[in-house]
């Protein structure tokens, strides 16, 4: 049974409630105090809370989907993925398979759309890794069948996983929906996590010696897409959104790759990567990388191309608020900047749900098929 799966989480409810009544009808029979019956309600309490604390946990992980497996949340899952060059299929890309997006329709993929489950290879970073595509109900339908439709790349943050932006953040069914309304062009989403060698937080970044994750979601990415999908290869065929650590990694390659990418969108972003534990050394002495990878430096010392970012925060509760603010001040033209500041918001799933629909409809009139 998977760490997601409903009767995990059903079994360690069950398990809570059935200690509790053993611990209540226990009780009076260790009131004693003598060291047996003390030990007796000592380990029952910690078995009681420690079934409460796992389910309380289960429940919150099946919400936000933080761990999508049992080595995810262990961290047994080491290593970047090898190309596997005999793969099937178009070059880069490899179908797992398909599923119904959650909108009327569901079913039929020319009226609710479809998402695929694909390995993406990554011809120079030799990086594999897992994503959802959501092909619009447009893309199935008679006369466009030539037409070529306008891409995103969608990350979470870490340590999330790309199920959130299915379940979670709900961006297919909120593309299909502004779609519907004529708020937004018909656009194919590419749902990842950032991080492409768990259970590292490589923080789209070339290590020296490590995982190039810039690389790969720079250059690998849209070739594999484009070479497999009805999606150009221009920058204003291509935009980035995430949030957290996901914004971050979508303003830095927007910023640095103008020639990839037209727009990038970060949710609460981050604006310089975090070097911790679940880092590791990012940079390995190389001081210009290091400079690099903080985009207000970024944008004081390194030429500024013709893109168009999106940021957003809260007054009262996120953090980088005035980051946002310092990143807003130091754009400069050929590059565009707008924000989204809301007067109370956190650093969680219902903020981004508030801005995911008008970030949507801002880069759908900066993206053309």
């Amino acid at each position: 049974m998977g760490l997601t799966s409903t009767t995990v989480l059903a079994l360690a409810v069950l398990c809570t409630a059935l200690l509790s009544i053993v611990v209540i009808w226990l009780w009076p029979r260790l009131a004693a105090q003598s060291w047996g019956p003390v030990l007796g309600r000592v380990g029952l309490l910690c078995a009681v809370q420690l079934l409460l604390f796992s389910s309380v946990g289960l429940a919150a992980n099946n919400t936000f989907l933080f761990y999508g497996s049992w080595a995810d949340l262990f961290g047994q899952q080491e290593g970047v993925g090898v190309l596997d060059a005999k793969s099937a299929g178009s070059p880069g890309v490899k179908l797992i398979g398909k599923q119904k997006v959650d909108v009327p329709g569901a079913g039929k993929p020319s009226i609710g759309g479809e998402v695929e489950k694909i390995a993406v290879q990554g011809e120079r970073s030799r990086i594999v890794s897992p994503a959802y595509v959501y092909l619009p109900p447009e893309y199935f339908q008679k006369g466009y069948e030539k037409k070529s439709f306008p891409a995103m790349v969608v990350l979470t943050g870490f340590p999330g996983t790309a199920e959130n932006l299915l379940k979670g953040l709900k961006y297919p069914k909120t593309a299909w929906t502004l779609a519907k309304q004529k708020k937004t062009q018909p656009m194919i989403l590419v749902m990842m996590r950032p991080t492409v060698a768990p259970p590292r937080n490589t923080q789209c970044i070339d290590i020296p010696g490590g995982p190039q994750t810039e690389t790969f979601f720079a250059k690998d990415l849209p070739q594999a897409i484009s070479g497999t999908y009805r999606v150009g290869t221009k920058p204003r065929n291509w935009a980035f959104i995430g949030d957290s650590t996901g914004g971050y990694c979508a303003l830095k390659i927007a910023l640095e790759h103008p020639e990839a990418y037209a727009a990038g969108v970060g949710l609460s972003a981050d604006y310089k990567p975090d070097v911790d534990m679940d880092s590791g050394d990012l940079f390995h002495g190389n001081k210009h990388e290091q400079n690099r990878s903080d985009l207000l430096w970024s944008l004081d010392h390194l030429p500024q191309g013709n893109s168009s970012f999106l940021v957003t925060t809260s007054q009262q509760g996120e953090s980088n608020i005035k980051e946002t603010q310092k990143f807003i001040a130091k754009v400069k033209k050929p590059a565009h900047v707008s924000s989204i500041t809301l007067d109370s918001g956190g650093h969680n799933f219902n903020t981004w749900l508030r801005e995911i629909p008008p970030s949507l409809e801002w880069l759908s009139k900066r993206l053309t098929g």
